[in-house]
């Protein structure tokens, strides 16, 4: 079965969304982005709104830029969960190394650090941010067939 252009861009549009979605579900329940759980919602934003374009006018210039927005946050989530597992370390502003100051110790209800050498949630031992990396390459494939398909 060899599904066409459109569907394939819907299909990869959607990902992003559910994704995207599932994050502010996540948020919605209590559990805080920490800083690079934030930079890895910009990628599928942008994976959503080139699905939109692609959509409207079907290019294969959209489907590779699609595909890049996937890999971008794919690859995000694989080195948010380095740092997670302590492969490598991570931006001092939000890991266990850096990013507090005494202001934030003192103040009872100054700004909550979310730390991104933490994991917050798991599932079968595998991160968010994992899960993110997994499905985003996933949906990368979809947009490079997207861009390879003839209609």
């Amino acid at each position: 079965m060899t599904l066409d252009r459109k569907t394939l861009i819907s299909l990869a549009a959607a990902g992003s969304a559910g994704l995207l979605g599932g994050a502010f579900v996540f948020q919605f329940l209590g559990y805080a982005p920490c800083e690079m759980c934030l930079w890895q919602r910009w990628p599928h934003a942008a994976a959503i709104l080139i699905g939109v374009l692609a959509l409207a006018a079907p290019s294969r210039l959209l489907c590779w830029l699609g595909a890049l927005a996937a890999a971008i946050t794919g690859g995000l989530g694989v080195y948010h969960t380095g740092v997670e597992r302590d492969w490598w370390e991570g931006p001092t502003s939000c890991t266990g190394s850096g990013g507090m100051d005494a202001g934030n110790l003192l103040s009872l209800d100054g700004p909550k650090l979310v730390l991104c050498d933490q994991v917050a949630w798991d599932l079968f031992g595998v991160s968010m941010a994992s899960w993110n990396a997994i499905f985003s390459f996933g949906l990368m494939v979809l947009w490079i067939m997207a861009a390879r398909a003839k209609t």
